[in-house]
């Protein structure tokens, strides 16, 4: 049995009468990517921040966020990665190796668990594009935002960098595309903003920022990878050698980052490739949109809103369809199954309208599409993520102390 496959990804239903069996929830509060900033800014001595993944006690952190770098890809190509390989071989004590993603287990979802701390029910971005209830319109929540959303609102929890910015020295390492775009201002603002186009440049910014620096907390983006998954698949030569360039990104940040910070390395989610002829088009099977006002959500988690008054018994004929088409190859579940299986934690009531009336979560290498309104180019997407198998939902987490430059420059 493949291992996206093992029985340890499913649980018994969350509720009565279910006949079916949902995924098991991401470990919000216990070790989950929404711990990671929280735990760092503990580890600096910071009030208000609990120390969850028990981190060393340090002067600086430094969190690596590589987009797309999956625990068992990782694990897959150790490789081609020979600094992060010793990394592992030396070993992190009880702090954990390894962390869920949010859910979804996409870039929105994720990388605002990781910058609020919160789960997504709470911090509300709960897919790459969902129903804003508000405008009965679909919005995304990555790189096209809606005009008609105010990312402040829609996320109004202060984020970890905000408030460890009020202590301490707060920088964000990143291109220069993310300095201010929706997705920082609802999820990822505070301290400063040092922008590089390349890596060396990034790793470059780093070492000068933190070496001047007192008491740090920083967070290093790298989004190559999950670039080249998406264009070439996770398999492919070109995302191996990403996976080069990021072992090779963080050896340097290890050996120019002042000695004893604390490095850290994770992603928001994992990958896995689907091939080209289980990417479906949906929108071609009527039984499949019965009911349906709006989609949204990702191929490998879509989220389906049904018409204002719809009954309980379309909604039925709806979850039906979905399951005789597809059988064991998908979770199909309602917005009230996904809240009462905690898969997005605590839902506030603000939050609820966003998320599907039906949803439909991928279990095999399979994309789902909607082509009434998604561009051809998207059935291209090799890498793909979203959904709650192993190879989506584990992200790796590293821990160790750089043995870099011993004094600050002046």
């Amino acid at each position: 049995m493949p291992e996206d496959r093992q029985p340890t990804d499913i649980v018994p239903p969350a509720g009565p009468g279910l006949e079916f069996l949902m995924p098991p929830a991401p470990a919000y509060g216990q070790r989950s990517i929404a711990e990671v900033l929280t735990s760092s800014a503990a580890s600096l001595g910071l009030d208000g921040f609990a120390n969850t993944l028990g981190l060393p006690a340090a002067s600086r952190v430094c969190v690596v966020l590589a987009d797309g770098l999956g625990r068992n890809l990782m694990k897959q190509k150790s490789a081609h990665t020979p600094f992060l390989r010793s990394v592992m071989q030396a070993g992190q004590g009880e702090v954990p190796v390894w962390l869920d993603s949010a859910f979804p287990s996409t870039t929105a979802a994720a990388l605002s668990s990781f910058g609020t701390g919160q789960a997504p029910g709470q911090h509300g971005m709960v897919g790459y594009d969902v129903l804003d209830p508000r405008q009965d319109k679909v919005v995304n929540l990555l790189g096209n935002w809606d005009p008609g959303v105010d990312p402040a609102a829609w996320q109004p929890f202060p984020t970890v960098l905000e408030r460890a910015a009020e202590h301490v020295d707060v920088t964000t390492v990143s291109l220069p595309q993310f300095a201010d775009s929706p997705m920082t201002r609802a999820a990822l603002r505070g301290g400063r903003h040092i922008s590089g186009v390349t890596s060396h440049a990034r790793t470059a910014s780093a070492a000068e920022a933190m070496a001047s620096a007192g008491p740090s907390l920083m967070y290093f983006y790298v989004n190559e990878l999950d670039k080249a998954g998406h264009r070439y698949g996770c398999q492919s030569e070109q995302w191996e050698h990403q996976l080069e360039e990021l072992d090779a990104t963080v050896k340097r940040l290890s050996n120019t980052l002042p000695a004893g910070t604390t490095i850290l390395l994770t992603a928001d989610h994992g990958m896995l490739d689907v091939p080209e002829q289980q990417r479906i088009d949906y929108s071609a099977e009527p039984a499949l949109l019965e009911g349906v006002r709006h989609t949204a959500g990702e191929p490998r988690m879509v989220h389906l809103y049904l018409e204002n008054g719809t009954g309980p018994d379309v909604r039925d004929r709806l979850l039906a369809a979905w399951r005789a088409r597809f059988g064991d190859r998908i979770w199909a579940f309602t917005r009230a199954d996904a809240i009462a299986a905690g898969l997005f934690g605590t839902v506030r009531p603000a939050v609820e309208g966003r998320i599907g009336d039906v949803m439909i979560a991928a279990r095999d290498p399979l994309a789902l599409y909607d082509t009434r309104r998604v561009r051809p180019a998207a059935m291209e997407v090799v890498g793909q993520h979203g959904s709650l198998t192993r190879a989506e939902r584990e992200v790796p987490l590293l821990c160790f102390t750089a043995g870099g430059r011993s004094s600050r420059r002046g």
